[in-house]
């Protein structure tokens, strides 16, 4: 028997002044009981308990390490209901984190809705396209887009991610539009990326992937400086849904060959393994599915 067990087995048998009532109490054996007892008094050096064949008494020692036990034991009772309240509630700090433009044109606005659903939750959201490893750096949830590497992390799908080839009406006026996707290599593209030598993007064609070399005359690490660059007519970009269905939805991007697009990807929220999963996670990673779902409202320009 642990130590806090032993204890909590002790004062029972003070309160109830018999070892068989303490036993009952606790769905113990009385043998178990007074062996618990007597190791107490074997670690502290102290006879705790005068034993008489019709009752048992506490001695000074013992009503000393009473009134210490009692209150150990109510502490660690009203830690156990502090943390379990944290499981069954949302409250306390939620640590996020997101890529930049997903986060700066979808989530910000979404998390100042939950918090006005959930008022006693604070929020530290971090946004970078820099990949982190959450367990690390004690991140509750990691919105991730696109292929998940193999990990320790439990992944839930929070929406589709559909990429496009996209390109403004003046630039294909100017450029021509493709027609098939070896076209892309005389035309000046727009790549995700650290480097603007000669890239390739991988495209489906008939059902089956396929990669194309592009010369890219852009190459930035975030989405949004290539759509703005896609939007004065520099090139053409690959581009997620969530950055430019509202470009093609108010005509300033048009879709480029339709019929080769990369294979969609997927937003997923990413956290820790646990089995007892805080409600502030729990909560939060459900609002995000509802609020944007099978179909978000990034996809609505294919009304």
């Amino acid at each position: 028997m642990d130590k806090l067990d032993a204890m909590n087995a002790f004062v029972k048998v003070v309160a109830s002044g018999s070892y068989a009532e303490a036993a009952r109490r606790l769905s113990l054996t009385r043998s178990a009981v007074s062996k618990a007892v007597m190791e107490l008094e074997q670690q502290l050096g102290a006879r705790l308990l005068d034993r008489t064949t019709r009752r048992v008494t506490p001695t000074e020692a013992g009503l000393a390490y009473y009134d210490r036990c009692m209150a150990i034991l109510a502490q660690v009772e009203e830690t156990e209901a502090q943390i379990s309240r944290l499981h069954d509630e949302p409250k306390g700090l939620l640590k996020v984190n997101a890529p930049m433009s997903f986060g700066t044109l979808y989530l910000g606005d979404a998390i100042a809705d939950f918090m006005i659903r959930y008022s006693d939750l604070r929020i530290e959201l971090t946004l970078t396209d820099r990949f982190i490893d959450p367990l690390e750096e004690g991140v509750d949830v990691t919105v991730r887009i696109g292929t998940l590497s193999d990990s320790s992390l439990i992944a839930r799908r929070i929406a589709p991610a559909r990429i496009l080839l996209v390109a403004s009406p003046g630039y294909l006026k100017k450029h021509g539009t493709p027609k098939s996707p070896a076209d892309l290599a005389n035309h000046r593209c727009l790549s995700y990326g650290h480097t603007t030598s000669m890239q390739r993007w991988h495209l489906m064609e008939k059902g089956k992937p396929i990669s194309v070399s592009i010369g890219a005359c852009l190459s930035s690490n975030n989405g949004d400086a290539l759509r703005d660059a896609a939007v004065k007519g520099i090139g053409i970009a690959q581009l997620p849904t969530f950055i430019v269905g509202e470009d093609v939805a108010e005509g300033r991007l048009e879709i480029v060959l339709p019929d080769n697009r990369a294979e969609d990807l997927s937003i997923h929220a990413l956290y820790a393994p646990n089995r007892y999963l805080a409600a502030k996670t729990r909560v939060f990673i459900d609002f995000l599915v509802d609020r944007f779902g099978k179909k978000p409202s990034w996809d609505d320009f294919e009304r």
